[in-house]
């Protein structure tokens, strides 16, 4: 059929007057092309053949592993296979068996079969990183640089293959010869292989994870992992913009992997008041009352009279001079109030560290610390918690005669010239 479609082009081009030889390679090129073209309309065709049988065998199926073939498009590749078969078998004829020309297009086709099947493969483990993916004990570890390594050797096994099909050399050369550029290879791909050396130690020390708040002033990274590949760690920050931190860098470079609070499901409380040294007194009788009325003081300050009390009288403490023996301090009640308060707060946990504490006096007044954990780890609970117990310590402070330190103003000047 092709010789006899191509003697009657050769013999109308004869007739239009052009020469034996000029009319055989002309009806040679019109025939590899329109070879060309069905081979295109060949592809399409089976491409849509097969996704149309394939779509309707998925839909009939109870498993989902098979939706993913149909999503990463694996039977496509099998489509490419089709017109490669047909132009090995057709153009051929058209050249006569020329040898020499045969064994180019052998050597070829050879090889665009095994790039066919090359993208298969990835397309496979496309849909195998996927499904392993979805299991429980694989969710937050880092698949992508794995797959994407397997897919570098796959990568430079076939492109050996490939340049000793076309040079018609043992692959073993190809192997001698990349082993001698070891060392360019290495600088060249430096960044993938520390990546995947990264990889390794992150996974094997569980030290970061899918879905892990970390944060990482260097690269401005304060967020949550959102992916982890073979040379990049993608960190979605708190204000929706992406930072990228080169995958060894987690393993070179310190960061901090909020994981443990995510896990106890609390969130630690760690700030300051600065109270004004000024105000810091012993209590006389009567704000000793006052503090009696304040119902998480009652029981504390009781217990307190009769501590004291018996300490003085047991040291036979002369208390008419206000600096002998032990006495109840505002600040100091200050302090046992605010335990107090955090002890029975409903947003703290009260299986974890509450604490109030005393740092050392600085120049802008004493600071006392709130050390507690919230039991609400959402950001926004958690600040709305953290705002409204110190709305209360900063609104509470004066009825222990405390006033709290901040820098004087324009208006606190303004007030004292009258």
């Amino acid at each position: 059929m092709i010789q006899f479609i191509k003697n009657f082009i050769i013999e109308k081009l004869l007739l239009l007057g052009i020469s034996e030889y000029w009319s055989a390679i002309s009806a040679k090129v019109v025939l590899v092309i329109t070879a060309l073209i069905f081979a295109y309309i060949i592809d399409r065709v089976v491409r849509y053949i097969l996704f149309s049988i394939f779509v309707r065998l998925v839909k009939r199926s109870k498993t989902d592993w098979d939706d993913l073939l149909v999503e990463h498009k694996v039977f496509y590749a099998f489509a490419h296979l089709v017109p490669v078969l047909f132009i090995f078998y057709v153009i051929p004829e058209v050249l006569d068996h020329d040898l020499v020309w045969v064994d180019y297009l052998e050597r070829l086709s050879k090889s665009v079969i095994i790039l066919v099947f090359t993208v298969l493969l990835f397309r496979v483990l496309n849909v195998l990183k996927t499904i392993i993916g979805r299991l429980e004990s694989f969710k937050d570890k880092p698949l992508d640089s794995f797959f994407q390594l397997a897919k570098i050797i796959i990568s430079i096994i076939i492109i050996l293959l490939v340049l000793s099909i076309l040079a018609k050399t043992k692959i073993t050369f190809f192997f001698g010869a990349f082993g001698a550029m070891t060392a360019i290879v290495i600088l060249v791909f430096k960044d993938t292989l520390l990546g995947f050396i990264g990889s390794i130690q992150l996974s094997a020390n569980d030290m970061i994870r899918v879905g892990d708040w970390i944060t990482m002033e260097r690269y401005g990274a304060d967020g949550d992992v959102i992916e982890i590949n073979l040379t990049t760690v993608k960190v979605r920050n708190w204000d929706k913009t992406i930072t990228t931190v080169p995958t060894y860098s987690l393993i070179s470079d310190s960061f901090k992997n909020w994981r443990g609070m995510q896990e106890i499901g609390s969130r630690r409380i760690a700030r300051s008041i600065f109270i004004n040294q000024a105000t810091i007194k012993f209590a006389e009788e009567e704000l000793i009352q006052k503090f009696k009325k304040i119902h998480l003081l009652k029981e504390y300050i009781t217990k307190k009279e009769q501590e004291l009390l018996k300490y003085n009288s047991d040291n036979n403490i002369d208390t008419s001079m206000i600096s002998n023996g032990r006495r109840v301090t505002n600040i100091g009640t200050f302090r046992a109030y605010l335990v107090n308060y955090l002890k029975n707060h409903p947003k703290i946990n009260q299986e974890l560290t509450v604490l109030v504490r005393q740092l050392e006096p600085t120049t802008t007044g004493i600071p006392m610390q709130i050390y507690a954990f919230s039991n609400d780890i959402e950001w926004i609970k958690y600040e709305g918690i953290q705002s409204d117990i110190f709305d209360h310590i900063l609104a509470v402070a004066p009825q222990f005669e405390l006033s709290l330190f901040q820098s004087p103003s324009g208006a606190d000047f303004k007030k004292v010239l009258g």
